[in-house]
Formats: structure tokens, C-alpha cells, sequence
């Protein structure tokens, strides 16, 4: 089963299902294939399954009909409550009667899925460490990774349509809220910071992707002292919060406003459409920031840059190979407290976002 056998224009698909069960980055990245679908087949009904955690990373985007979660918390409910909502779920999904099903996910479940939606045509990855049989057995065609290590994730996901036609390479990824989204998010700020302000996101909940308190304070101080307001955000977790509160000691007389830990994602994603500029490292809501069009200074450690760098980004990525050494991604102990970004000078992002506020 290859992707050389094409789909035939007159019976273009009326339903059409994504599959993706990864994490919330991985999900706004998918959006690109989407819209490619949806300018391909206008009049298709497109749904994505994923699991249930990163629903809002999608909920708002107008090209997806339907969205179907796997709650990976039914497990804790045991075996028996699980298989059940997972049969459930299943009947679900065969009863829209899909006549396409892209699977982009490597794992078994997301190939039993695309088995059991009955869909005429299941197209699959033909990843290395799923040459079983029964990996061929749930997909109609797989499409070759041979290309996938020098390509943006992406581009690895639009490769996909090679099954169906030819595939596209320019498509970009759009992060959606609401206005209801925007209004909540504003009545949190200021009045003399709604107008204009400068979003800095210093946390991920790897902390070895993160720069130095210290460092993210002199920013801060310095952006400051030139006259642009600044709103700090993080995630809920409550080690992000504390590093919040380190980074705010070290700057007691900056104009700025926290929000960490109080926003949706999708009121993140208004705050930062709104932002004159982002400041982040390697995380969702740098790539929120890449979709959204808004101008950027990236900081990046040893993630894999072809793979995860802003897509179609305004602005700058600022990666600290550049600046000295960095082990492979492969080898980092992900739960290390080492903080590889500190390679990079604060002088060099002060400077870049200050050329980009210019």
C-alpha cells in the first residue's frame, strides 16, 4: 500500500476526519493541513479527533466542524469505564460515515481508530517503527517519512496530502479566539495598558527550555526604561507562578502587569494577537504568537529547530547554539535543572526587540 493511488476529483470526500493525539503545540501546528484541506474541499465537512486536553487549541477555528476528545483521565475511573467511552467514542466516529481519514498520529490507537471508522480511504504515515502488518492493515495507503528529518512539523503534516493529490509547503497556521475571549482577557489589564504593551511568556513547563529570572528581569528593566509597558504571562502550574515571582523581584520599578496562571489559552491567544510584540522561549504560546502574526523574539535551547521553530514567524529566533555549545536533543535529560538558554546574551534580545518595537 503506497500513495501512489489518488483520490479522484469527482469523488472528492463530503467528511473528512483528523487524527492528532499529541500536545497542545502539536495540535495549533496541524492547522495548516486543515486549511489546506479546507481550500481543497470547500464543501467537505472536516473533524479531528485528539485528546480532550487540547481541545482549545482548536475549539475556535472556523474550518473544523467537529472536534472528538480521548480524556486520557478516563483511565483513573479504571479499565472497565475506559473501554467503554473509548467503544462509545468509536461507534461515534464509524457513524459519520467519513469517506477520508488522515492519520497523522504514530501510535496504535490512532491506527485502530482509523481502521474502525470504516472510511473508504485511510492514509497513514509510514513511520520506521511501524513496519507490523497490522499498521499496513488499518490504512489504505502510507505515505513515506523518508523526508521528515530536514522538515518543519509542518511540512511533515502537509506531506500527507501527497496521497491525495499533490502537496502544498506554504500554508499557514492559525491560532482563533473569540470576541467573547478578547473581552475577558482585556477587562484584566490596566486602562493605560490596553492601547499598547509588549507580552512576555518566560515559562514552559520544561524548565530547561526557560531563560534565566534574572535575565527575563533585565529585559524587562530595560524595555521598561524605554517606555513600553509589559505583560507577564505563564501557565497555571505553580512552579511557573514562582518563577514569575523571582522574575518580578528583580524588577520592582518596571511598568508591568502579571497575568500568570489566570488566562484560557484561548485568552492568551487574544492578548497576544493584541500585543505589539512577544517575548518567549520553545513553547505553545510561541507559536501561538508565529499564527497570530505577531512579532516575536524566539529564545531556543536544544529543542530541534527545523522541527519546532516559529512557523511563518515575524521577528527573530534567537537560538543559543548560536552562542556556545548545546548537547544533542536526543540526549538532554528533559527533568534537568541546567538552563541551556542562558547562552544568550541579554544585550541580544533587548536589542532585537527593541528593533522590532522601533
Amino acid at each position: 500500500m503506497t500513495s501512489d493511488t489518488r483520490l479522484p476529483e469527482p469523488t472528492a470526500p463530503a467528511r473528512i476526519l483528523v487524527i492528532k493525539l499529541r500536545h497542545h503545540g502539536d495540535m495549533l501546528l496541524t492547522t495548516p493541513l486543515i486549511l489546506a484541506l479546507r481550500q481543497r474541499f470547500p464543501a467537505a465537512q472536516i473533524d479531528v479527533l485528539l485528546y480532550e486536553e487540547t481541545r482549545e487549541m482548536l475549539s475556535a477555528n472556523p474550518d473544523i466542524h467537529r472536534i472528538y476528545g480521548i480524556d486520557r483521565k478516563w483511565k483513573k475511573q479504571g479499565v472497565l469505564h475506559q473501554l467503554k467511552m473509548e467503544a462509545g467514542l468509536l461507534c461515534t466516529l464509524r457513524k459519520q460515515k467519513y469517506d477520508l481519514v488522515l492519520n497523522l498520529a504514530d501510535q496504535w490507537r490512532s491506527a485502530i481508530c482509523t481502521r474502525l471508522t470504516g472510511a473508504r480511504k485511510r492514509i497513514g504515515f509510514a513511520f520506521p517503527k511501524r513496519r507490523h502488518p497490522f499498521w499496513s492493515f488499518c490504512h489504505t495507503d502510507l505515505v513515506s517519512t523518508q523526508d521528515h528529518n530536514t522538515q518543519h512539523t509542518v511540512e511533515q503534516n502537509l506531506s500527507i496530502l501527497s496521497a491525495i493529490g499533490e502537496a502544498v509547503h506554504d500554508v499557514p497556521a492559525k491560532m482563533s479566539y473569540t470576541a467573547q475571549d478578547w473581552q475577558a482577557c482585556r477587562s484584566l489589564l490596566p486602562p493605560d495598558f490596553q492601547e499598547s504593551y509588549v507580552v512576555i511568556q518566560p515559562t514552559s513547563r520544561w524548565f530547561y527550555k526557560c531563560w534565566r529570572e534574572g535575565n527575563i528581569s533585565a529585559v524587562m528593566n530595560a524595555l521598561s526604561a524605554a517606555g513600553h509597558k509589559i505583560v507577564l504571562t505563564s501557565g497555571p502550574d505553580a512552579k511557573e507562578k514562582k518563577m514569575v515571582e523571582t522574575i518580578i523581584a528583580g524588577c520592582p520599578d518596571a511598568q508591568f502587569h502579571s497575568l500568570a496562571g489566570q488566562l484560557t489559552l484561548r485568552q492568551l491567544a487574544a492578548l497576544i494577537d493584541h500585543a505589539r510584540l512577544f517575548i518567549g522561549v520553545d513553547s505553545v504560546p510561541m507559536h501561538m504568537a508565529a499564527a497570530l502574526g505577531t512579532p516575536l523574539v524566539a529564545l531556543f535551547g536544544p529543542s530541534k529547530l527545523v522541527f519546532w521553530r516559529p512557523w511563518q514567524a515575524k521577528g527573530e529566533v534567537l537560538w543559543a547554539g548560536d552562542y556556545g555549545p548545546l548537547p544533542d536533543p536526543d540526549d538532554v535529560d528533559t527533568h534537568t535543572d541546567k538552563r541551556y538558554l542562558d547562552a544568550i546574551p541579554v544585550d541580544a534580545v533587548i536589542t532585537a526587540a527593541k528593533r522590532l518595537l522601533a
